[in-house]
């Protein structure tokens, strides 16, 4: 019977625990944002930059790039004269009528996309190399397949295998993972591929005795720190220096030695969070709850059967897939396209064996029906990625040549800039990267945007072009670890089914150490002359 003393207090009141404060729910987050970003709409004038084409040299070629004229820049007016705003309205619908287009409502909004729209304009966008409809299929892709592979249970036997191997140096696991994730990060840029090794990781750390945001940690964590601190990521330093002006990977020895420190300290941190989740220290546990999918790995009750041939042969063709993909993208730079159909392609081949040996019992019919299921547990993380770029989109895009708001915001930015000391100019280009990397998270994007107008800044400032790189990819990378416009990271997110705000309650007091061990890089590097 329903027990009306259970619901209200003495007073006839909900409660503590029902009225307690709850922080919202990351789609509540994003429309707020969604909100704020339009109301900057009403109150900053569009601008647009001019673009040149410069040369590059990168592997003894020369290439030639495009990138934005920092001395172009131009605001946008009327017949009038007067500034132009890109207002958004709350609803934008349009209609082709013959060769005009009629706007159906309303007739005022100027903005090419209404703030209602932004979940279907954000999913939409991009291309299928990129955000946001490129990487919702390659999540989607990528579930499907590690749905049809875990469906043969062999991931969950090999692990049980793995945990009696490694026995009592379990602890060993963890900082050997974090090394090979940072360094995949630093050499060929990993960011996107961490999604598909995270849904092997993390129920690996559970079953460990830890849980899946130690699987975050040691996956996409590491990559994104190796990413920021890298010596030759050819997304970000590389594009970056090209673009600066200077040589392509010089000052590696900086570099390298910042890579270092900084992946230590990931590691320790991981470490420590690791040690607090398994000893059940109560500053860490219940951060993140544990889900349905993964209390077979913290209870013990996976398959106990010992590995049988199809079982292996699974789990071979697996580790033969994970070496392909890593092989495409640092040999041929198969990117997401290549990576989403290769993961495909494993799903599909480890579903036949499943098949062919009766893996748990499989049939045909339960390959799609997997691969269904796969992808349908990861459709809130695409939702998410398409929600993101609805806050790029508001703000006009990332178009230089296009008259938008983030143009006007870039342009004022380095201008306020450019009135600094030297040290304090290095710093506030870190800070403004990093906040730009809020609504610019593509690496080679934010470069192409921001450095020929950091370039040129830094000499007026009296800092080397040397530093500006270092703080646009200092910036540009640590950013990723919380951001939830980041793609990667929602997608990480979404396959562990870990909520962005339980994860940003495991990472701020993190997240600021790096950010200061980052603003000490930068200014040690101002007063070394780093070149």
């Amino acid at each position: 019977m329903f027990d009306s003393s259970d619901q209200k207090g003495s007073h006839g009141q909900p409660p503590k625990a029902q009225r307690s404060w709850q922080m919202p729910d990351t789609y509540i987050i994003l429309f707020l944002i969604i909100l704020f970003s339009a109301a900057l709409t009403w109150i900053i004038p569009v601008g647009y930059f001019g673009t040149k084409v410069i040369s590059v040299e990168t592997d003894g070629v020369i290439k030639s790039r495009e990138v934005v004229d920092p001395d172009s820049f131009q605001m946008l007016v009327d017949g009038e004269g007067d500034l132009v705003y890109h207002r958004a309205s709350l609803f934008r619908g349009e209609a082709n009528g013959g060769e005009r287009i009629i706007y159906r409502f309303p007739s005022e909004g100027q903005g090419d996309t209404g703030v209602m729209n932004f979940v279907f304009e954000g999913l939409v966008s991009g291309s299928k190399y990129g955000a946001a409809v490129g990487v919702v299929a390659f999540i989607l892709v990528i579930g499907g397949a590690f749905g049809i592979i875990l469906r043969t249970g062999a991931v969950e036997t090999g692990i049980r295998w793995v945990i009696r191997k490694v026995g009592r140096h379990a602890y060993l696991v963890i900082p050997v993972l974090f090394l090979l994730f940072s360094l995949g990060g630093a050499i060929f840029g990993m960011g996107e591929e961490a999604i598909a090794f995270a849904m092997i990781v993390c129920p690996l750390m559970v079953a460990l005795g830890y849980d899946k945001v130690t699987g975050l940690l040691v996956t996409y964590a590491a990559t994104q720190i190796g990413f920021a601190t890298s010596w030759m990521n050819p997304f970000s330093v590389a594009v970056a220096q090209g673009i600066a002006g200077i040589p392509v990977l010089s000052g590696a020895g900086f570099r390298i030695g910042m890579w270092a420190c900084f992946t230590i300290g990931g590691i320790l941190f991981c470490l420590m969070y690791a040690r607090g989740i398994r000893q059940k220290d109560r500053d860490f546990v219940h951060l993140v709850e544990p889900d349905s999918d993964y209390l077979d790995y913290q209870e013990g009750k996976m398959s106990s059967a010992e590995l049988g041939w199809g079982q292996r042969l699974v789990i071979f063709i697996l580790i033969l897939g994970l070496i392909w993909v890593i092989y495409g993208v640092t040999t041929y730079q198969y990117y997401i396209p290549e990576i989403a159909t290769q993961f495909f392609i494993i799903g599909l081949v480890c579903g036949v064996v499943g098949v062919l040996f009766r893996l748990e019992g499989m049939g045909w019919n339960d390959i799609p029906a997997a691969f269904r299921k796969g992808a349908g547990d990861l459709l809130g993380a695409a939702l998410i990625v398409g929600m993101a770029k609805g806050i790029l989109l508001i703000l006009g895009g990332d178009n230089p040549e296009e008259p938008t708001v983030l143009n006007s915001i870039l342009h004022f930015a380095s201008q306020g800039i450019g009135d600094m000391g030297p040290a304090l100019s290095a710093w506030f280009m870190f800070a403004f990267q990093s906040t730009f990397n809020f609504f610019v998270s593509s690496g080679s994007g934010q470069a192409a945007l921001t450095m020929p107008l950091m370039a040129p800044l830094s000499d007026l400032v009296g800092v080397t072009r040397q530093v500006a790189v270092l703080a646009f990819q200092l910036g540009d990378g640590l950013t990723n670890l919380i951001i939830p416009t980041s793609a990667a990271l929602m997608g990480c997110l979404g396959v562990a089914k870990v909520d962005w705000v339980d994860w940003l309650k495991v990472m701020w007091k993190f997240q600021l150490v790096l950010m200061l061990a980052a603003s000490l890089v930068v200014v040690l590097a101002v007063f070394m002359g780093y070149q």
